[in-house]
């Protein structure tokens, strides 16, 4: 029976006939006895409710030939499914997040929470970082499970990613070093999106306050602030500011890098940029909620 209510819970409409029924219930059963025996006890349950109008198969045992899908009582059990998991787990694993969530997504999930589970089970947390290529196919036997299959995204909705030592393969950061502050106690760190400023602005480094100027290379900056300390391993307090184009993709880039990292708008930047005459944006790009708070800044 829990093979057939998992393939219920997948399934993506409110009804269901019998043909339908008995092909995606198929590799369950060998024979047609047994099937219409399970669906009579899911009847039994409440989980699938015949369709009167379409009346009852003459084939004994006799089942309906048009069924609704009790999706309540099919959540009931999933949340026992969860449950049970969740005994059986590594207590470190976190199942919280599925409750609230479809139980596809659960279904979907649970060979490789079953793959993070036996991981932990026999090696325990990693005490050293490696390249996510590798810690990937540690987990899963995949390379590309964590950074291009959504695995960094399904360790983080268990709360494990952090335990996992993975070391980021973004692009390593492009930045100039300014020798006269990098031994100051807190440094600031200039981020600018494009090139053109990263240019314009190299030659005047030495003469600022800033430790760094970082070449954001567009969206491209999201991903590879993840390489800072690692690239700039300088023991101090390090503050961002943030300098890109005053359009809705920079201003998106802005929004998605304060999620990784504190980050400051570089204020005196976008007064001067206000100054002048503005040019005319791109039209292709779409307005993002970030920009409102943005404004407010």
């Amino acid at each position: 029976m829990k093979e057939m209510k998992e393939a219920l819970a997948l399934y993506p409409k409110k009804t269901i006939d019998i043909n339908t029924l008995q092909e995606l219930s198929s590799p369950f059963f060998d024979s047609y006895e047994a099937f219409a025996n399970e669906v009579i006890a899911l009847e039994n349950l409440g989980i699938l409710t015949m369709v009167k109008s379409k009346g009852r198969s003459p084939r004994k045992p006799s089942v309906a030939l048009h069924y609704r899908i009790n999706s309540a009582k099919l959540k009931k059990g999933h949340h026992h499914s969860i449950q049970q998991y969740r005994v059986q787990f590594h207590s470190a694993i976190n199942l919280d997040y599925y409750y609230q969530q479809d139980p596809k997504q659960w279904q979907k999930d649970l060979p490789y929470l079953q793959k993070i589970d036996q991981y932990i089970k026999m090696k325990g947390f990693p005490k050293e970082a490696i390249p996510a290529p590798e810690r990937s196919y540690e987990i899963a036997g995949d390379e590309k499970w964590i950074t291009e299959k959504k695995g960094k995204e399904l360790l983080e909705r268990v709360r494990v990613f952090d335990k996992m030592q993975v070391m980021p393969v973004s692009d390593p950061l492009q930045f100039a070093i300014n020798p006269g502050q990098i031994q100051t106690p807190t440094q600031r760190h200039l981020i600018v999106e494009n090139k053109t400023t990263y240019q314009g602005l190299l030659p005047a480094i030495k003469q600022t306050a800033f430790a760094t100027l970082i070449y954001g290379k567009g969206k491209a900056i999201i991903q590879s602030i993840e390489q800072f300390d690692r690239q700039y391993p300088v023991a101090a307090s390090h503050q961002f500011f943030y300098f890109g184009d005053i359009d809705r993709e920079g201003i998106a880039i802005w929004h998605n890098l304060a999620k990784k990292v504190e980050m400051r708008l570089a204020l005196p930047f976008y007064r001067k940029c206000l100054e002048k005459q503005p040019a005319q944006g791109k039209e292709y790009q779409r307005q993002r909620i970030s920009s409102f708070r943005f404004l407010k800044v």
